[in-house]
């Protein structure tokens, strides 16, 4: 497995959001799995936490699924995991606390957000766990910060996306 990423170790393997019936919401792995591979981690994965009391621990180690020195720290929100897996170089408390940025920045998104805000909003969830984590290093922690950024990028979609590259007198013509 190659965990290196422009000459620094990858600290988050992958972040995960899952259903309570099993079903991925939200898979981002930071080295190289194949589909299939990803697919079988994330069962793996669901059959642990589903398999987990409600008054555990939400520490778990995960070397036999990902790999020595690898563990996952998830926070159970209704109908929802959200799953961190990340090396042991990486302080746990702080992975906990990174979940918590990343549920209030959707919260501030969404309102309140839920499983269909995830779903049907795929590109802006992902804009915002890229404002929070890129190539498996933290890059931010502030939510109102990240809302800010993830805001100016709509602006610049919607820009982008209302500029017409064919003349008038053309998209004219095929209204007609």
């Amino acid at each position: 497995m190659n965990r290196k990423l422009i000459g620094k170790e990858i600290m988050i393997r992958a972040v995960m959001v899952i259903n309570t019936l099993g079903k991925p919401r939200l898979a981002r792995f930071y080295d190289y799995q194949p589909a299939e591979k990803q697919q079988e981690l994330m069962r793996s994965v669901y059959a642990v936490l589903c398999g987990r009391p409600e008054n555990v621990s939400s520490f778990v180690e995960v070397g036999s699924l990902f790999g020595p020195d690898t563990r996952l720290v998830y926070k159970h929100y209704a109908t929802l995991y959200v799953v961190f897996v990340f090396d042991t170089s990486e302080n746990e408390l702080a992975m906990l606390d990174l979940i918590q940025v990343f549920v209030e920045t959707l919260d501030k998104c969404f309102g309140n957000v839920c499983e269909f805000d995830i779903v049907f909003n795929y590109a802006k969830v992902h804009s915002i766990l890229d404002e929070i984590i890129f190539g498996g290093q933290v890059l931010e922690t502030n939510s109102t910060e990240i809302m800010r950024t993830v805001e100016e990028i709509l602006k610049l979609e919607s820009a982008s996306n209302a500029i017409s590259f064919a003349p008038k007198s053309v998209s004219l013509r095929g209204s007609r």
